[in-house]
């Protein structure tokens, strides 16, 4: 028997596949699903630690649309869209910043640049701080060529990036933990 409107019975085929999970996405599109997730976030804090010469370890947190605190070695800093306000030795300082130095980071056009030149590869499951989470290389060759491996967790959101790469020629590593996504708590006001 035939069905007797061929487009609408396959939408339905389409829209029952995906409901059931039969159809899944590929590396590439989870993680660019994932990356687009990470641009709509209200908020979130990041740790970063860079194994090179000298270690560093940075904690930055973001509120949208324009504000981050980073509490490094050297003090605090806080940018509230195009100032930057540094503490440090009991002092603090205004400096204003090129227009667009940060929001750039947050534009989706980037995304959309990087994606033509990202290929992606899924490496199966590892969890991240006990979280369950799906874990990718991502290589991109343009418009900044990097080579990097992706945690994402089951909401959807990165867990963990790892950056590796070489500083004056020695091997470095970057790894970056990505928490409090859209917590309503996270905060970020002037400095007194």
């Amino acid at each position: 028997m035939r069905h007797p409107n061929p487009p609408l019975a396959v939408a339905g085929l389409l829209a029952l596949l995906l409901a059931t999970g039969i159809v899944h996405a590929g590396p590439k599109e989870q993680v660019t699903a994932a990356m687009q997730k990470f641009l709509s976030a209200k908020s979130y804090q990041a740790n970063m630690r860079h194994e090179g010469t000298p270690p560093t370890t940075v904690t930055m947190q973001f509120e949208a649309p324009d504000r981050y605190r980073m509490q490094t070695p050297a003090g605090t800093q806080t940018i509230v869209g195009d100032t930057m306000y540094m503490q440090a030795g009991g002092r603090s300082m205004r400096i204003p910043m090129p227009k667009g130095t940060l929001s750039q980071w947050r534009d989706p056009a980037n995304l959309a640049k990087n994606q033509a030149g990202m290929s992606v590869t899924a490496l199966g499951s590892e969890a991240v701080d006990g979280q369950p989470a799906k874990k990718y290389r991502v290589r991109v060759s343009q418009p900044m060529p990097s080579d990097s491996v992706m945690w994402i967790g089951g909401n959807g959101y990165p867990l963990q990036i790892r950056v590796d790469s070489a500083t004056s020629g020695r091997p470095a590593s970057t790894t970056i933990r990505y928490s409090r996504f859209n917590d309503p708590t996270l905060r970020i006001g002037l400095p007194k």
